[in-house]
């Protein structure tokens, strides 16, 4: 049957946040070739002429480019995408001559980095997964763990087993770094002592004794062994394999092993069914630390707690989730429970203070986020767990407890989200921060989701726009010297901002950083030019997500309220409002709208928003535009994804009605240029 045509409207007025949405993608367009002429050399590697003195490093020369793919399947130019790959492999051949890769693939190191490093490589799969030097890539790199030959995972126990392990295994301890552990490393100081209980060593102090300080080196080696609850993150790695064919047993080894940590946590060794962060290469949790469910490496105990194991957490689980569901379209987000646990819990111990009168070990961060709000009281919540019991008390961290009810969109996951939200001083204001992982205005964009901040789209591009200004600004006002440049210094520099275009381009927050994979609430095809993304012109604002109670409540003024005209498609079903503006005054433009990034979901109706009698441009110079009356037009379907065809200055204003696919997901081949594939549109039932 042929496809539906989606109604469209004229504009009477162009909307600000269109204008800024492509100023954005203009402005970065430029910043990325800046970057790219200034920093890296003709092969695309970063003009980085030192050296890696032990194992940490290759996180920091693959992430100045972590949202360069994300960029390109926003609507980026082909040009990023080629810019993109050329880099990964210039950056891959660098630290291969540098001894830091094994067959393209880090040597080993914790997950906590490793992580970090791969958000390049899963957003390049997802950009373009025709391309066979990444998918052999994907199959290859998940082998490292899926494959007990390799020796970093003993299917025996259902562990991997080391906290550093990659290309080369399981790597004994930690390597070079902190052989032993004095007092004069200052850097370390803020996250307190790494190991707790150890005979004569109770404040950071004591390092100061020789002794005391090799004590604590062997230690650290010794206890480096078996699994860590940081290892979750690997899961992304094989599930970014399974995206491409659906190998059973990728989805099977995710499942098997996430069940591994539940099964640990309900065993009770830690209170109320929290999840322990170490397992000894014997497979008994907490061998290695005299019986501890706390104290493993990037743990509970150091260095930073919550912020480590609740984002591996996290991301396994939403991993474990997300396969369960393949071909059947009933998903089980039971995994999802570890998770829901660990933020209670930490909320059962918050206190109310100001971070400025708080030791926090990542004080130095929300500072900057909360701004004058650092000042005020806020709902902290203890981040690490000791010989001692809770300490290091600080806000919660938003990216947790929103990306776990984004993906269940469950009341109470909401309900707690909502908790953390009044007790964030601050925490619907649009600050102009960013840190490297370019996250931390999940506060505002979820007012917006909510109605209370309709301005929030015009207020974050602003504001996203400023960033990258300041960017471009850092790479002309401070010369850099490959010899002694630090660095952490690209990932400064990195001028490409995706996280504003992600919220209301997509309804997505931004990637979880520490190893999490691209999904998205709304996915775009350029139906034109056969690419991802949004075509040239055109702008998408999504406006809510699931949230048919609050819709009286948005108010559309003359365009209609979303509500109006509304027909049921049944309970079950997701909603999302999108709309999308062509701004280009004399080409249509047509792109296709998925609701969801790897076919997770599908379109099972469309409620379109518009208007009837209208005249347009008007009948006279007093009257560039007439109104009519606002209609709602509802289309049931059953289609993966749907055409909407932009006249010359016109919007669509969109609900779209979705359901759990019964397909298995997959990474979305478009037809390119490069890479030819059949995109398939749905049909009308």
């Amino acid at each position: 049957m042929p496809e539906p045509k989606i109604p469209t409207t004229p504009l009477r007025e162009v909307p600000a946040w269109a204008v800024l949405e492509r100023r954005l993608f203009d402005a970065t367009e430029e910043a990325w070739r800046l970057f790219a002429e200034r920093y890296c050399g003709p092969d695309g590697r970063i003009l980085h002429a030192g050296g890696f003195e032990h194992r940490d490093g290759v996180d920091d020369l693959y992430e100045p480019f972590f949202n360069w793919p994300a960029f390109y399947a926003l609507g980026g130019s082909d040009d990023v995408l080629d810019a993109a790959k050329h880099h990964f492999e210039g950056v891959t051949t660098q630290l291969t001559e540098a001894g830091m890769l094994t067959g393209e693939y880090e040597n080993g190191y914790d997950w906590f980095h490793q992580g970090e490093s791969l958000l390049f490589f899963y957003g390049l799969c997802a950009a373009d997964p025709g391309d066979e030097r990444f998918a052999e890539r994907a199959r290859r790199f998940a082998a490292l763990y899926t494959d007990p030959a390799h020796g970093n995972y003993d299917p025996a126990r259902n562990m991997v087993t080391a906290p550093h392990n990659g290309a080369r295994g399981p790597l004994p301890g930690l390597g070079t770094e902190w052989l032993t552990y004095p007092a004069s490393l200052d850097y370390m100081r803020p996250y307190g002592l790494p190991l707790h209980g150890l005979p004569g060593i109770s404040r950071w102090e004591d390092l100061e004794d020789p002794a005391r300080a090799q004590l604590m080196g062997d230690e650290l080696q010794r206890r480096a062994a078996g699994d860590t609850a940081v290892n979750l993150a690997a899961t992304s790695l094989v599930v970014n394999r399974w995206l491409y064919d659906g190998d059973a047993a990728s989805a099977a080894w995710v499942t098997r092993y996430v069940d591994g940590w539940r099964e640990r946590a309900a065993a009770g060794s830690a209170p109320g069914g929290l999840m322990p962060d170490n397992v000894a290469p014997d497979g008994t949790v907490g061998g290695l630390h005299d019986g501890a469910w706390y104290g493993g490496h990037y743990g509970w105990t150091w260095p930073h707690g919550l912020h480590s194991v609740g984002m591996s957490t996290l991301i396994g689980a939403v991993n474990a989730s997300f396969v369960s569901g393949a071909g059947t379209g009933t998903r089980d987000d039971g995994p999802l429970d570890l998770v829901r646990t660990m933020l209670d819990t930490v909320l059962e111990h918050a206190v109310t203070a100001p971070v400025t009168e708080t030791p926090f070990s990542l004080r130095g961060s929300w500072l900057e986020r909360l701004g004058p709000h650092a000042a005020e009281p806020a709902l902290l919540v203890p981040y690490r767990y000791g010989a001692d019991g809770w300490f290091d008390l600080g806000p919660l961290q938003l990216d947790l407890p929103t990306w776990l009810w984004w993906w269940t969109r469950d009341d109470g996951d909401r309900k707690r989200l909502d908790r953390v939200l009044e007790g964030t001083p601050g925490s619907a204001e649009v600050r102009p921060f960013r840190d490297k992982v370019e996250a931390g205005h999940e506060g505002p964009w979820l007012a917006f989701l909510d109605g209370r901040l309709p301005d929030y789209p015009e207020r974050a591009l602003s504001m996203a726009l400023g960033q990258l200004a300041r960017r471009v600004a850092l790479m002309d006002a401070e010369p850099v010297d490959p010899q002694t440049v630090h660095l952490h210094f690209w990932q400064r520099a990195n001028p490409v901002v995706t996280e504003v275009l992600g919220q209301l381009v997509t309804g997505t927050p931004q990637t979880l950083y520490n190893g999490g994979l691209p999904f998205a609430a709304v996915a775009y095809t350029d139906a034109d030019r056969g690419r991802p993304g949004l075509p040239p012109d055109v702008a998408a604002l999504v406006t809510s997500l699931d949230a048919r109670s609050r819709y009286p409540a948005r108010d559309r003024g003359t365009e209609g309220r979303p509500g109006d005209g509304y027909v049921d498609l049944g309970d079950d079903t997701g909603r999302v409002e999108l709309t999308l503006v062509n701004l280009s005054t004399t080409r249509t433009r047509r792109v296709r709208v998925r609701p969801s990034r790897f076919g997770e979901q599908r379109l099972v109706g469309v409620v379109v928003r518009g208007e009837t009698g209208g005249a347009y441009p008007g009948p006279s110079t007093a009257s560039a535009a007439t109104p009519g009356s606002a209609t709602s037009v509802t289309l049931p379907l059953d289609a993966d994804d749907l055409l909407v065809e932009l006249p010359p200055s016109h919007r669509a204003d969109l609900v779209l009605r979705t359901a759990p696919s019964g397909a298995r997901p997959h990474h979305q081949h478009v037809a390119t240029p490069r890479h030819h594939h059949p995109h398939a549109g749905g049909t009308l039932r």
